[in-house]
Protein backbone atom coordinates (compact mmCIF):
# COMPACT_ATOMS: atom_id res chain seq x y z
CA UNK A 1 0.00 0.00 0.00
CA UNK A 2 2.86 2.46 1.04
CA UNK A 3 4.63 2.08 -2.64
CA UNK A 4 1.13 2.71 -4.76
CA UNK A 5 1.18 6.11 -2.32
CA UNK A 6 4.91 6.89 -3.32
CA UNK A 7 3.47 5.85 -6.94
CA UNK A 8 1.04 8.57 -6.96
CA UNK A 9 2.90 11.52 -5.40
CA UNK A 10 6.10 10.93 -7.28
CA UNK A 11 3.16 11.38 -10.43
CA UNK A 12 1.32 14.29 -9.02
CA UNK A 13 4.61 15.82 -8.55
CA UNK A 14 6.35 15.29 -11.88
CA UNK A 15 3.08 16.41 -13.59
CA UNK A 16 3.15 19.57 -11.33
CA UNK A 17 7.29 20.15 -12.29
CA UNK A 18 6.37 19.70 -15.86
CA UNK A 19 3.03 22.56 -15.55
CA UNK A 20 5.61 25.23 -13.73
CA UNK A 21 8.29 24.37 -16.61
CA UNK A 22 5.82 25.25 -19.54
CA UNK A 23 4.60 28.27 -17.75
CA UNK A 24 5.53 32.05 -18.71
CA UNK A 25 5.28 35.79 -17.02
CA UNK A 26 3.41 36.89 -20.09
CA UNK A 27 -0.61 36.48 -19.85
CA UNK A 28 -1.14 34.91 -22.99
CA UNK A 29 -5.03 34.88 -22.43
CA UNK A 30 -5.81 38.71 -22.19
CA UNK A 31 -5.25 39.61 -25.98
CA UNK A 32 -6.16 37.22 -28.31
CA UNK A 33 -4.20 36.55 -31.60
CA UNK A 34 -6.29 37.23 -34.73
CA UNK A 35 -5.59 36.71 -38.22
CA UNK A 36 -8.01 39.20 -40.02
CA UNK A 37 -6.41 39.45 -43.40
CA UNK A 38 -6.91 35.38 -43.92
CA UNK A 39 -7.91 34.74 -47.04
CA UNK A 40 -8.22 31.83 -49.24
CA UNK A 41 -5.67 31.66 -52.59
CA UNK A 42 -7.45 29.38 -54.70
CA UNK A 43 -9.47 30.76 -57.25
CA UNK A 44 -13.02 31.11 -56.98
CA UNK A 45 -12.56 30.35 -52.57
CA UNK A 46 -13.80 33.71 -51.79
CA UNK A 47 -17.38 34.38 -52.23
CA UNK A 48 -18.65 36.74 -54.61
CA UNK A 49 -14.75 36.92 -56.55
CA UNK A 50 -15.66 39.08 -59.91
CA UNK A 51 -12.17 38.60 -60.90
CA UNK A 52 -11.10 41.47 -58.26
CA UNK A 53 -7.64 40.42 -56.46
CA UNK A 54 -8.85 42.65 -53.79
CA UNK A 55 -4.65 43.99 -53.14
CA UNK A 56 -4.22 47.87 -53.00
CA UNK A 57 -1.67 48.97 -55.81
CA UNK A 58 1.18 50.01 -54.04
CA UNK A 59 2.52 53.84 -55.09
CA UNK A 60 6.19 53.30 -56.38
CA UNK A 61 6.25 57.11 -56.68
CA UNK A 62 6.79 59.94 -53.59
CA UNK A 63 2.86 61.26 -54.26
CA UNK A 64 2.36 59.03 -50.98
CA UNK A 65 4.71 60.69 -48.80
CA UNK A 66 2.43 62.04 -46.65
CA UNK A 67 0.86 58.92 -45.19
CA UNK A 68 3.83 57.84 -44.13
CA UNK A 69 3.95 59.45 -40.85
CA UNK A 70 5.78 62.68 -39.28
CA UNK A 71 9.07 63.15 -41.20
CA UNK A 72 12.18 62.96 -39.20
CA UNK A 73 10.60 61.03 -36.49
CA UNK A 74 11.25 57.17 -35.98
CA UNK A 75 8.90 54.54 -36.71
CA UNK A 76 9.94 51.92 -34.34
CA UNK A 77 9.69 51.16 -30.65
CA UNK A 78 12.01 48.47 -29.29
CA UNK A 79 11.59 46.10 -26.48
CA UNK A 80 13.85 44.35 -23.37
CA UNK A 81 13.63 40.61 -23.87
CA UNK A 82 10.09 38.99 -23.31
CA UNK A 83 8.37 42.90 -22.02
CA UNK A 84 5.65 44.23 -23.62
CA UNK A 85 6.52 47.41 -21.65
CA UNK A 86 7.02 50.71 -23.29
CA UNK A 87 10.40 52.21 -22.20
CA UNK A 88 10.14 55.73 -21.29
CA UNK A 89 12.78 56.95 -24.02
CA UNK A 90 9.96 56.30 -26.44
CA UNK A 91 7.32 58.63 -25.15
CA UNK A 92 8.45 61.68 -27.27
CA UNK A 93 7.89 59.21 -30.48
CA UNK A 94 4.93 58.22 -29.41
CA UNK A 95 3.65 62.10 -28.92
CA UNK A 96 5.34 62.69 -32.48
CA UNK A 97 2.91 60.63 -33.89
CA UNK A 98 -0.26 60.88 -31.35
CA UNK A 99 -0.16 64.73 -33.45
CA UNK A 100 0.34 63.17 -36.76
CA UNK A 101 -2.53 61.16 -35.80
CA UNK A 102 -5.10 63.39 -34.43
CA UNK A 103 -4.13 66.13 -37.31
CA UNK A 104 -6.16 63.99 -39.59
CA UNK A 105 -8.45 61.44 -38.87
CA UNK A 106 -8.45 59.99 -41.87
CA UNK A 107 -4.58 59.06 -41.06
CA UNK A 108 -4.49 55.68 -40.26
CA UNK A 109 -1.69 53.22 -38.50
CA UNK A 110 -0.55 49.73 -38.39
CA UNK A 111 1.08 48.82 -35.36
CA UNK A 112 3.12 45.19 -36.08
CA UNK A 113 4.69 43.79 -32.82
CA UNK A 114 7.28 41.36 -33.39
CA UNK A 115 9.79 39.29 -31.62
CA UNK A 116 13.16 37.78 -31.58
CA UNK A 117 13.20 34.32 -33.07
CA UNK A 118 13.53 32.78 -29.16
CA UNK A 119 10.08 30.88 -28.12
CA UNK A 120 7.26 29.50 -30.04
CA UNK A 121 5.43 30.16 -32.82
CA UNK A 122 2.00 30.81 -30.60
CA UNK A 123 3.85 32.73 -28.00
CA UNK A 124 5.71 35.01 -30.64
CA UNK A 125 2.62 35.91 -31.99
CA UNK A 126 0.83 36.27 -28.37
CA UNK A 127 4.57 38.59 -27.32
CA UNK A 128 4.26 40.78 -30.41
CA UNK A 129 0.63 41.15 -30.44
CA UNK A 130 0.67 42.71 -26.36
CA UNK A 131 3.57 44.66 -27.79
CA UNK A 132 1.24 46.26 -30.51
CA UNK A 133 -1.59 46.70 -28.29
CA UNK A 134 0.85 48.48 -25.21
CA UNK A 135 1.58 50.84 -28.09
CA UNK A 136 -1.54 51.42 -29.28
CA UNK A 137 -3.17 51.76 -25.43
CA UNK A 138 -0.24 54.75 -24.90
CA UNK A 139 -1.10 56.02 -28.34
CA UNK A 140 -4.97 56.12 -27.31
CA UNK A 141 -4.04 58.04 -23.84
CA UNK A 142 -2.36 60.88 -26.01
CA UNK A 143 -5.67 61.24 -27.81
CA UNK A 144 -5.84 58.98 -30.42
CA UNK A 145 -8.77 57.25 -31.82
CA UNK A 146 -9.08 53.63 -31.95
CA UNK A 147 -10.43 54.03 -35.22
CA UNK A 148 -7.17 54.80 -36.45
CA UNK A 149 -4.91 52.01 -35.05
CA UNK A 150 -5.18 48.46 -35.57
CA UNK A 151 -2.49 46.41 -33.55
CA UNK A 152 -1.39 42.94 -35.31
CA UNK A 153 1.39 40.35 -34.33
CA UNK A 154 4.15 39.03 -36.99
CA UNK A 155 5.57 37.14 -33.92
CA UNK A 156 8.67 36.20 -35.33
CA UNK A 157 8.22 35.67 -39.17
CA UNK A 158 9.59 39.17 -40.11
CA UNK A 159 12.40 39.61 -38.52
CA UNK A 160 14.42 42.76 -39.27
CA UNK A 161 18.18 41.69 -39.64
CA UNK A 162 18.98 37.39 -39.61
CA UNK A 163 21.19 36.65 -36.77
CA UNK A 164 21.54 34.32 -33.19
CA UNK A 165 23.20 36.26 -31.55
CA UNK A 166 22.15 39.70 -28.75
CA UNK A 167 22.10 42.28 -31.63
CA UNK A 168 20.12 40.66 -34.38
CA UNK A 169 17.54 39.90 -31.37
CA UNK A 170 17.49 43.36 -30.02
CA UNK A 171 16.33 44.51 -33.40
CA UNK A 172 13.82 42.25 -34.11
CA UNK A 173 12.06 42.98 -30.30
CA UNK A 174 9.69 45.66 -31.54
CA UNK A 175 6.76 47.48 -32.78
CA UNK A 176 6.47 48.99 -36.47
CA UNK A 177 4.21 51.97 -37.25
CA UNK A 178 3.17 51.54 -40.61
CA UNK A 179 0.77 54.33 -41.99
CA UNK A 180 -1.86 53.03 -44.78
Amino acid sequence: MKQSTFKRVSIALTIAALMAGCSSGVKLDEAPVEDKGATSTMPGANSGNTGQSGVAPVDLTQSGREAGGPVGVARIVYFDFDSFAVKPEYQSVLEAHARYLKASSARKVNLEGHTDDRGGREYNLALGQKRAEAVRRALALMGVPDAQMEAVSFGKEKPAVQGNNESAYAQNRRVELSYR
